[in-house]
């Protein structure tokens, strides 16, 4: 069972790691690909580039058993869709069944996303919410994609919804970038490794996407 976890990661923290940790041991994934987007589809382009968000991507994943960071959609031309990095992960990995996780708000506008009702051809998605969690008004679309059975996960290749709990913890990549801008110390946020980067490479030195 792999696990696909996307985002710009610019940079990235312990709410992405301790979540990546927690849905890889619930959902018993044999791996889990981190993928930073190379051209954001929904957001402004980060001002760090995407080689260099992929660099402190490895470092904060180095040693980790099962831990991928897959550098497919900064090698792919374009803005970087989501459903066409499923679509690639489908046709590598024929034999595996594929879950996409994302947290709540970006499920909630999952409706704008391109092509976003062929993400299910490819892939489970599994939203990871606080707990207590409550899913507004859904298309039937959606709706009608919604188990509460993990186990079906794994038996079929994709096609199905899941809602997941996972350990709150309120760190933002907006936040870190701007108290490093002020100054300020990012440790205990992230790896050591990472902040460690950054300062080699002076990033996130001044206020920026």
């Amino acid at each position: 069972m792999l696990g696909v976890y996307g985002g710009t990661f610019n940079p990235v923290h312990y709410g992405h790691l301790r979540t990546a940790f927690e849905v890889k041991e619930f959902f018993r994934l044999h791996e889990i690909r981190l993928i930073p987007c190379r051209i954001p589809a929904h957001r402004e382009a980060p001002a760090v580039s995407a080689e260099l968000r992929l660099q402190l991507l490895q470092l904060a994943i180095a040693g980790l058993q099962g831990w991928i960071a897959d550098r497919r959609e900064i090698d792919r031309p374009g803005p970087s869709y989501m459903v066409d990095t499923l679509a690639s992960l489908h046709d590598e990995f024929p034999e595996q069944s594929i879950v996409l996780f994302m947290g709540a708000d970006a499920f909630e506008g999952i409706e704008t996303w391109h092509r976003w009702a062929d993400l299910f051809l490819f892939a489970h998605v599994v939203v990871m919410t606080r707990p207590g969690y409550k899913t507004g008004m859904l298309s039937s679309k959606l709706a009608s994609k919604i188990t509460d059975d993990a186990d079906r996960l794994r038996c079929t290749r994709g096609g199905t919804l899941y809602f997941h709990d996972v350990t709150p913890l309120a760190i933002s990549s907006s936040k870190i970038r701007r108290l490093i801008a002020a100054g300020c110390d990012p440790k205990f946020l992230m790896p050591d490794a990472v902040i460690q980067a950054i300062y080699q490479h002076n990033l996130y030195q001044q206020t920026g996407p």
